[in-house]
């Protein structure tokens, strides 16, 4: 789980996460089959009642048959029997996976947990700017593609997201520990990464008291032995795994880092930071440090300024983005004033290099922000399927940015920070 300015969230791991609090999964979570539900009493002897009178039973309830059992002991025998062949060919599983989508995975800072380069975000769309229909095919398609990092909060939407984003999970019935969920706890304080079965989840979200993000107005030292404190009693507890920060300073998450290792408690693992090409100094100059001191990664999002990057508010603000949203004046603002006409202005002038790469600027933009050295992943925030799909292909971009293309990149938007780092390209 990770440890933010704001509501920390739970995630699951890529492969072999444990599940429920007995850390296993049963059949039919594994595999998708039906659910025997709770009768009451009486309902059993209907239920039977009708099966002899030749009348169907429901499929919820519905018990399982001796062949659907043999079924999904074949499956599963199949599948190690799969993994075993693998392991002594020297062949990585996500490497199939990656093989197969495209999709690049990397570890969560210096933990062990892999994550997909690209991940899904809920602000703003999940519960409210678009339907839950889009929602679940937004979310379908980045699964089917490789993406196994979904970030939500319990602050957006008033915590319709969260309840959008975890109805569909549980519709979908894909194995738990083939995706990541990150959540934050209070605006500004934390988020956990989880990892347990489908049956703990609605448990999770409601087992850590706000009050452990409301520790964050106390000063100093006893603020973070006490965030650090309860931190390390959710993952005890098997609530999450890994915990981190967003949009902490780099002192901050060095203090907590201090913290934990001066009581043998759990630091965190990475930062959640907005990162794009008009917000570069806290990703490109403070947490590449904290990466090899410390092993914490980055988790960015607004890769694409608010949109602002897409040049969609060069004439003016569309009446459906989420500038013209209620709640969002500040963003209509911003991207009006005197700064946000001359970021649209950097932007025309990254067109010529988009089209020579020959890909959109929206994807150079997604991919410019994969090659900082430290970032675990870059979270987009889409409204449909056809930007997810447009953003998804930034991936491929990556390779093409050499050192040469970043430099005249850097040369464009005259406002590189100060340091030595080198990128990942």
């Amino acid at each position: 789980m990770f440890a933010s300015s704001s509501r920390g969230g739970a995630a699951s791991s890529g492969r072999g996460g444990a599940g429920g609090p007995a850390g296993k999964y049963s059949v039919d979570e594994l595999y998708g089959l039906p659910k025997k539900n709770k009768l009451v009493r009486g309902e059993s002897v209907r239920r039977r009642s009708q099966v002899s009178q030749g009348a169907p039973a429901g499929r919820e309830g519905q018990a399982l048959t001796p062949a659907q059992v043999l079924e999904a002991a074949r499956r599963l025998l199949e599948r190690r029997r799969l993994e075993s062949y693998l392991l002594e060919a020297g062949i990585d599983l996500e490497e199939l996976e990656s093989g197969r989508t495209g999709m690049v995975y990397r570890n969560l800072g210096k933990s062990g947990l892999r994550v997909s380069c690209l991940g899904l975000g809920t602000w703003v769309t999940f519960g409210s700017q678009i339907s839950d229909e889009m929602a679940e095919n937004v979310l379908t398609i980045a699964y089917e593609n490789g993406v196994n990092l979904f970030d939500t909060a319990e602050v957006y939407a008033s915590g319709k997201a969260e309840k959008t984003l975890g109805n569909i999970l549980k519709s979908k019935g894909w194995r738990r520990s083939s995706y990541v969920v990150t959540t934050k706890i209070y605006w500004g304080g934390h988020f956990r990464v989880h990892t347990s079965s489908p049956k703990s989840d609605e448990h999770m979200w409601n087992s850590l008291p706000q009050e452990v993000a409301a520790a964050t107005s106390m000063d100093g030292f006893k603020r973070e032995l006490e965030i650090v404190r309860a931190m390390t009693y959710v993952i005890n507890q098997g609530m999450a795994m890994y915990w981190g920060t967003s949009r902490w300073s780099a002192m901050e998450i060095m203090e907590a880092y201090s913290v934990a290792r001066q009581f043998n408690l759990i630091p965190p693992v990475c930062e959640q930071a907005e990162y794009h090409m008009f917000q570069r100094d806290k990703v490109e100059t403070q947490l590449p440090e904290l990466y090899h001191k410390i092993g914490v990664g980055a988790i960015t999002w607004s890769p694409l300024a608010c949109g602002l990057i897409t040049g969609k508010y060069e004439e003016r603000v569309p009446e459906n983005c989420r500038a013209a949203m209620k709640g969002y004046q500040w963003l209509k603002e911003k991207l009006q004033s005197e700064d946000g006409k001359k970021q649209q202005a950097k932007v025309k002038e990254l067109h010529p290099i988009a089209e020579r790469l020959g890909c959109t600027v929206a994807q150079l933009a997604i991919a410019w922000c994969l090659r900082s050295e430290g970032v675990s992943s870059v979270l987009l925030g889409v409204s449909s399927t056809d930007q997810l799909v447009e953003n998804l292909g930034s991936i491929q971009v990556l390779t093409q940015l050499t050192p040469q293309v970043v430099q005249e990149i850097d040369a464009l938007l005259g406002n590189k920070p100060n340091t030595k780092k080198e990128s990942r390209a």
